[in-house]
């Protein structure tokens, strides 16, 4: 019984997000228009669940781009709707458009001339008829065997939700590196993190000139701990660069290594990525060399910093 029902549940909720895949036309893209086109935020707005889901897709607006809140509207009628600017827009939700708080807080923001679109099931609620566009969620039963808990509703407002959200992400050009803007924490932040954001620089960065006595290409290595140096020119373009791996080739070949140069001992080039480069991109092409380090590079070749592979361990890439 419960098996039956719970796959009841499952196929009344898929279906209505189908039925609303079906349903979209031009209102939907006249909501995305009027998002795009917003000059301060999206404040969203539903009571009990469907005010939930309001406060996710508030979440998910704001970690894409766009700024976005979300206003109880209860609270909003004793003095909260003092949040709602010039220039925002309103989405609010109900599934059958006629919740009383909804419908008296768009009365106060119709007087504020805030753009509003609404979400319901009923296009010839009070609700829609407050909105600027009406987006039909065309819902007729819930998945609650009473057809009383919201839940085919929540469910398909959700999604609508969602795909509104995304449509203005992209219309927006919400890039991965803004991503990594908003997300700072987490794994999804961490790889999002540029070979910029993980290099070392500056004085960080172990640098010889190609006629460096060895004794001092050592000295440098030793000092800056990352297993290698580079060889750089007057201005800093790269020429090459020696590694541990170098120096015991050296020494195991030469009874007087400290008589060379740097020149003579460097392997010319060196592996280079540029500073915009994704921190994952830089992890696989250091396990695809099977090397430990990669010099970061401007497009004119000038040295602006290293990464190593122990600073990808460190972010948790691994």
């Amino acid at each position: 019984m419960s098996l039956e029902l719970a796959r009841e549940v499952l196929t009344t909720e898929a279906e209505a997000i189908l039925r609303l895949r079906d349903r979209l036309d031009h209102t939907f893209l006249q909501a995305v228009e009027l998002l795009v086109g917003c000059q301060g935020r999206v404040v969203w707005t539903g009571m009990g669940k469907s005010g939930i889901i309001c406060r996710k897709l508030a979440a998910t607006m704001a970690s894409t781009g766009t700024p976005a809140l979300f206003l109880h509207p209860a609270e909003a009628i004793h003095g909260d709707i003092g949040m709602v600017a010039a220039g925002d827009v309103v989405v609010a939700v109900s599934n059958s458009g006629e919740t009383g708080e909804l419908v008296q807080l768009m009365e106060y923001l119709k007087r504020l001339d805030n753009r509003l679109i609404a979400i319901t099931s009923n296009p010839s609620s009070t609700l829609a008829g407050h909105a600027d566009v009406h987006l039909n969620l065309g819902v007729d039963r819930e998945a609650c065997p009473l057809n009383l808990a919201p839940t085919a509703s929540t469910t398909a407002a959700l999604a609508l939700g969602d795909a509104l959200a995304m449509a203005v992400s992209v219309r927006k050009g919400f890039k991965p590196e803004d991503f990594a803007q908003l997300h700072p924490g987490g794994k999804l932040g961490r790889k999002l993190l540029t070979a910029g954001d993980l290099m070392h620089a500056g004085e960080a960065v172990p640098r010889v000139a190609a006629d460096t006595p060895m004794k001092d290409v050592i000295y440098e290595m030793s000092r800056k701990g990352l297993g290698i140096t580079t060889v750089q020119d007057g201005d800093g373009r790269l020429l090459g660069v020696i590694t541990d791996g170098d120096l015991r080739r050296l020494m195991e070949a030469d009874p007087d290594p400290l008589a060379h140069r740097a020149a003579e001992v460097m392997h010319p080039g060196g592996v280079t990525i540029a500073p915009g480069t994704l921190a994952t991109g830089a992890l696989r092409l250091l396990e695809t060399r099977r090397i430990t380090s990669l010099i970061v590079a401007g497009p004119d070749g000038r040295v602006a910093g290293m990464v190593h592979i122990h600073d990808l361990w460190g972010v948790g890439l691994f």
